[in-house]
């Protein structure tokens, strides 16, 4: 399987922009979607566990995302989705009603998800960064030498 980016392999530079474009788009949704789920179904089961799974899924959806990209941003960007949905979403309207409650659940699936979210990120920089990528090449040379 040729799994090389150059238009010899058939596909021209702007089909694999599109392609990489829509995959952040959709690890950015991706967030966004396990932030508005989660903000409803937080509180199912016992009393916590289902947050503190939503919060284990956010973190994974970061990490797998920057995975699959073989970038920072893959990693972030679900990491964003979800911020910026929970945080509407725990906004309190104007008639006074808010959708995630004071709760030990509520709590765990904000703060928790904060937390997921940002180790992800985190993860991901660490990971995936330029000055990493570098590190690790110049690693790779260095045991091929001493060979």
């Amino acid at each position: 399987m040729n799994t090389s980016r150059d238009s010899s392999a058939g596909h021209s530079p702007g089909t694999w922009a599109a392609v990489t474009t829509a995959g952040y788009v959709a690890l950015f949704l991706l967030g966004g979607v396990q932030a508005l789920v989660g903000a409803f179904q937080f509180s199912r089961g016992p009393a916590p566990l289902a947050a503190i799974l939503f919060d284990v899924a956010i973190l994974v959806s970061c990490v797998l995302g920057s995975w699959g990209m073989r970038t920072a941003l893959g990693g972030v960007l679900p990491a964003a989705g979800w911020i910026i949905v929970a945080l509407v979403l725990t906004s309190v309207t104007a008639s006074g009603s808010v959708i995630v409650t004071d709760t030990l659940a509520g709590m765990w699936f904000l703060y928790g998800g904060a937390v997921g979210a940002a180790a992800g990120a985190v993860y991901a920089f660490a990971r995936w960064s330029r000055a990493s990528r570098e590190r690790r090449e110049a690693d790779t040379r260095y045991r091929r030498s001493q060979r």
